[in-house]
């Protein structure tokens, strides 16, 4: 069972807080009245502020620590770890990012509902979505189609529009740690819309991965309100293609960069120095 972190802020904020309004409501006015009253009762016994309740101080100390924690996490930024090669060579296993929340408006915590209309995703855009096929899990592909457009993957090359998307091979793939598995797959550079970025595809491998069939007769437009997007890992990726749109209420948000690389199958450190503050395009 996945823990829903979320839901877990929204609660801990309305207890903490809800116990300290309550106490500075009701409880603290009676305590300082009783103390009062015992200073008035003995004259020579030194003033003494009333004691707080230990519940009170803790909910007091801990709810601005969680409410800043879940006004940054549900509006402002969000961090996110990459289990998968499935975006390989933008992103890696072990690659920690951060993702924009307010890129594409500002949803309720929990809820999910847009309440505050800012952008909608690009093609080319790094998005962090809900999958559709199970929304507890949260995954991360690029925007390749927006709604009104039509896709196709033929030959291993992306058709937009009728079009196909520009791509440019650049040599072969040296992968290390986890992505060591990749070592020897043709890398190049894509360019959808402004947005150039490098892919990884196999000769050898089926334009659709083992079990998708979404484009296997031809073209798909994209309806009102979903969106196609497809892992840079072309060979080696559950999306779009395999399961269809994802609806725009299933966006969390566009990645941005990335704060740290954590990966024990490489050899020596596991961190790679390297791709820590890295932008993600």
């Amino acid at each position: 069972m996945n823990f829903d972190f979320p839901a877990f802020l929204v609660i801990a904020t309305a207890v903490t807080g809800g116990i300290w309004l309550l106490d500075a409501m009701l409880f603290a006015p009676r305590r300082r009245r009783l103390a009062e009253s015992h200073a008035a009762a003995d004259a020579e016994a030194p003033p003494t502020a009333p004691k707080e309740p230990l519940l009170v101080e803790y909910a007091r100390s801990f709810f601005p620590v969680i409410l800043a924690v879940l006004v940054l996490r549900s509006f402002i930024v969000e961090p996110f770890r990459i289990p998968s090669n499935s975006m390989m060579p933008t992103l890696l296993t072990g690659d920690f990012i951060l993702v924009n929340k307010f890129a594409y408006g500002l949803r309720w915590p929990v809820l999910k509902t847009r309440f505050l209309e800012i952008g909608d995703p690009q093609v080319g855009d790094v998005v962090v979505f809900k999958f559709p096929q199970d929304p507890t899990v949260d995954y991360i592909k690029r925007v390749v189609g927006v709604p009104g457009d039509e896709i196709a993957y033929v030959n291993k090359i992306l058709y937009r529009n009728g079009e196909p998307v520009p791509q440019m091979p650049i040599g072969r793939f040296t992968g290390v740690g986890s992505g060591s598995e990749m070592t020897g797959a043709q890398e190049s550079l894509e360019q959808l819309r402004e947005v150039e970025h490098r892919i990884l595809t196999r000769r050898n491998a089926p334009d659709l991965p083992p079990g998708c069939r979404l484009l296997a007769y031809g073209p798909i437009k994209i309806p009102d309100g979903q969106y196609f997007v497809m892992g840079d890992n072309r060979d080696n990726s559950n999306d779009s293609r395999c399961w269809g749109f994802v609806p725009e209420e299933n966006l969390v948000g566009e990645a941005f960069a990335i704060w740290m690389h954590w990966d024990g199958r490489r050899d020596g450190l596991p961190i790679a120095w390297g791709r820590l503050g890295n932008a993600i395009h």
